[in-house]
């Protein structure tokens, strides 16, 4: 059989290197418009921040390993057409710029995610970064060592762990998110104490601006200062650009592969496009919620890896299927912990449920033991069925702890009651007694019962 995958990184490699152990005889080729074709992207703004000093220490697998296993990776080249009804591509050597056709069996797509780049004026001067791929961090970690200012527009994931990156190394760092609140993906509850304490960790080098947006960069050849929509000029050494991503669904489109209402690729719990032979993983593809079968577009590398191997197994004439996502997710600022699964209560009202919460702080373990932190913790609720939806997360504590154990509870969609008499370990140094899990719980069950709102 002649494998053709679209793509690398997490999803492209994983069906690459899955489909060669289940089928050893077949032809396997991955072509990326990367210089790199197996690196973990979520470790970049580690490596800007200095945590390691070696790059190469973020690549997984080199086309040599994958080589050497039988499988060919083609660097620098970019599909530009599918021609389904002839199951043959048509590539671009970008080094050599020639183009040439490629034939397969099965097609796997694993295109991903490329950042959005808002409209704002002046956009090409140099010095305003993305961090995306293994260049983009070395750029930025170049840039970083040199310099005492910088601008960040966005105050998610990737923005939260790039200002600890800049702090870290006395940088003085300005977020500029147009939301209320940054990591405005939480509750706003949630959201506000994750601002709070950003702020007052190292505030001689911090400053957010909220409900504002830059709408020019100034400078000759080189950024140096932005101008927000509220007049205001900040000087800067350099920007980065952290305000989400977007599926690359180009090339499938063109093809006739259908998109979701996400707009990513749209395909079965097989990883399965409506186009035969034709499959499609990562962050290209739109998923369902694991709760509830809607539709979900959560670009995560966790997720890649297990439909890259879901992808490779049902190619390879096995069958398996991937059961949807939670959105759980996690990071962390300095030693504030940031985790969630499943809904937000905004979002569950945002879909239409009827939801009750409950917000909690306790201690991570036993008051007595000298690292004893304190955890928030949320949990959303259906009012109707009890149905757990969804958990975050935030405390110098163990918070990602709590919402693991929280995912898994909600795949086999728990309520209330039956969550809060989950037997979970205790002992001083890891728990309470009765866990702050168990806690909530019990007060979200209490107040379901009694029809609190």
């Amino acid at each position: 059989m002649k494998i053709v995958i679209i793509g690398g990184v997490a999803a492209g490699a994983k069906a690459a290197a899955k489909s060669k152990r289940l089928l050893p005889d077949s032809q396997i080729d991955i072509y990326t418009q990367d210089t790199h074709v197996s690196y973990s992207a979520c470790g970049l703004p580690y490596y800007v921040q200095g945590n390691f000093e070696d790059y190469n220490n973020l690549i997984i697998r080199t086309p040599e390993k994958f080589q050497k296993d039988g499988i060919d990776i083609h660097l620098q080249h970019r599909v530009e057409k599918i021609y389904p009804n002839e199951n043959k591509i048509k590539v671009r050597d970008l080094l050599k710029d020639i183009e040439f056709f490629v034939d397969y069996d099965k097609l796997v797509i694993s295109t991903g995610a490329v950042p959005r780049l808002p409209e704002i004026k002046n956009i090409n001067l140099k010095n305003i970064f993305t961090l995306r791929r293994l260049e983009d961090g070395i750029s930025l970690r170049e840039k970083l060592r040199k310099s005492k200012k910088a601008v960040i527009i966005g105050g998610g994931y990737i923005g939260l762990e790039l200002m600890e990156a800049f702090v870290s190394n006395k940088i003085h760092t300005t977020m500029i998110e147009n939301s209320n609140k940054i990591m405005s993906v939480l509750d706003d509850e949630l959201s506000e104490l994750v601002q709070d304490f950003v702020e007052k960790m190292y505030p001689e080098y911090t400053r957010i601006i909220n409900n504002d947006k830059i709408t020019e960069f100034i400078g000759e050849d080189s950024v140096q200062a932005v101008k927000t929509e509220k007049g205001e000029i900040i000087k800067t050494d350099f920007v980065l650009i952290s305000a989400g991503v977007k599926p690359v669904v180009d090339i499938a489109e063109d093809a006739g592969v259908k998109l979701g209402k996400t707009g990513a690729i749209k395909v079965n719990s097989r990883m399965e496009t409506n186009i035969k032979n034709i499959y499609a993983c990562g962050d290209c593809i739109e998923n369902i919620y694991a709760m509830t079968g809607t539709p979900a577009w959560i670009p995560l590398g966790s997720n890649a890896n297990k439909e890259g191997r879901c992808a490779a197994v049902n190619l390879c004439g096995g069958v398996e299927d991937f059961e949807g996502v939670l959105g759980s997710a996690v990071t962390k600022y300095f030693g504030l912990t940031i985790s969630m699964t499943g809904f937000t209560e905004k979002f569950a009202k945002k879909n239409g449920y009827d939801t009750v919460s409950i917000m909690i702080t306790k201690r991570d373990k036993a008051g007595y033991m000298p690292d004893a932190e304190n955890v928030t913790l949320k949990l959303v609720a259906d009012k109707r069925t009890h149905q757990v939806l969804g958990g975050q997360a935030i405390g110098c504590g163990d918070a990602d702890k709590r919402i693991n154990t929280l995912s898994t509870a909600l795949l086999k969609y728990v309520t209330a009651e039956e969550l809060s008499g989950a037997d979970i370990t205790y002992a001083p140094p890891f728990s309470t007694s009765i866990d702050p899990l168990i806690s909530a719980a019990r007060l979200l069950s209490e107040k379901l019962k009694n029809g609190r709102e």
